[in-house]
């Protein structure tokens, strides 16, 4: 499938879709923003919910990706949803992409598990902060890389208005330590373009 545009999010999307298991009836896509993943995971999965918080997200992913018969697009907050829309123990697999680091670390994994079904699969590509030195000489690399990638892919471009931004504030030690607590069995992994791989299955 081709990339209507390349940023780090869109660059670690096929990683996702390779971490859905086979046979996923009910997928569901966190912080969807402009529904370009969920549009993705709709082609592996029965169906597919594309939840965000912003409004103006869901229209744009509505705008962009809304004649998928197999995608809900809802307005909805996975942390705070007094009316039900995200039901509990509904969904095999749930994606998460720069997501995390908008809340409480320890808050946002307990609000997704209780979301997937046991034995579903949560797959979190996330943010985090240097502050090590070796922090540092990988966020480097990971500059230059960046660089060879916009040659080859174009510009990093933005998804669209309503997508909001945040910087991290767990530094990458601190987040693979909460995750190994809050997770057990999960599986970390940093990733070169100022991301994190984050992997936990349900127990069944």
């Amino acid at each position: 499938m081709s990339q209507p545009y390349w940023n780090h999010n869109v660059h670690y999307q096929s990683l996702v879709m390779t971490l859905m298991p086979a046979g996923c009836q009910r997928a569901l896509d966190i912080g969807c923003g402009d529904g370009l993943l969920a549009s993705k995971l709709a082609a592996r999965a029965a169906h597919v919910t594309a939840a965000d918080r912003s409004p103006e997200a869901i229209a744009l992913a509505c705008e962009r990706h809304g004649g998928l018969d197999n995608v809900g697009f809802v307005t909805a907050d996975y942390l705070d949803d007094p009316r039900g829309l995200l039901p509990e123990g509904k969904y095999d697999f749930i994606s998460a992409v720069a997501v995390l680091h908008h809340a409480d670390f320890a808050q946002a994994t307990q609000a997704l598990t209780r979301l997937l079904t046991p034995g579903g699969r949560l797959v979190v590509i996330g943010l985090a902060k240097n502050r090590s030195p070796l922090d540092w000489i990988i966020g480097g690399a990971g500059q230059v890389a960046s660089r060879v990638l916009r040659l080859r892919f174009g510009p990093k471009t933005d998804p669209g208005k309503g997508v909001p931004a945040m910087d991290p504030v767990l530094s990458w030690g601190e987040t693979a330590r909460l995750a190994r607590g809050l997770l057990p069995g999960s599986r970390f992994r940093r990733l070169l373009l100022r991301r994190y791989l984050l992997v936990w299955d349900k127990p069944a």
